[in-house]
């Protein structure tokens, strides 16, 4: 007689290997949702950070700074309303900047880095513009994002 062999069966095995892509499959892209939140989440702090820079310029001086790029606005507000302006995203994508003495406009162009489309509403989509303009957010993320 043969001693009983130990261990697991081949259909144990596959049984388990079935459960582990299965539990995979649902969490990878969950895991990757999240990620993208914070991603969007960190963003809209910088643009309220920013914006909060701004408008306390504009209470200083009496109206608001004039500056082609975002480069040329950190020389006006760096380092007296705000310590370290973020020139980028948290996609690593360049933040955009539209200004004049009456009015000012900050973005991100999300995920993808394309598009400047600042018209108001909420977005559903991480690769649509987070927008702050005038002290407050003009386009921004409500409900689920794609």
């Amino acid at each position: 007689m043969k001693a009983a062999a130990k261990g697991f069966t081949l259909i144990e095995l596959l049984v388990v290997v079935a459960i582990i892509g299965i539990i995979a499959g649902i969490a990878i892209p969950n895991l990757l949702n999240a990620v993208d939140k914070g991603k969007q989440k960190r963003t809209i702090s910088d643009l309220r950070a920013i914006g909060t820079a701004i408008e306390s310029y504009a209470v200083d001086v009496g109206n608001y700074p004039v500056s082609a790029d975002l480069a040329t606005l950190k020389t006006l507000i760096d380092p007296y309303m705000i310590v370290n302006i973020p020139l980028i995203d948290a996609w690593q994508n360049p933040m955009q900047q539209q200004s004049s003495p009456l009015a000012y406009t900050i973005y991100s162009q999300g995920k993808d880095g394309t598009g400047s489309n600042c018209a108001s509403g909420y977005t559903s989509q991480f690769t649509d513009e987070i927008c702050f303009t005038g002290g407050r957010f003009v386009r921004y993320p409500d409900g689920m994002q794609q």
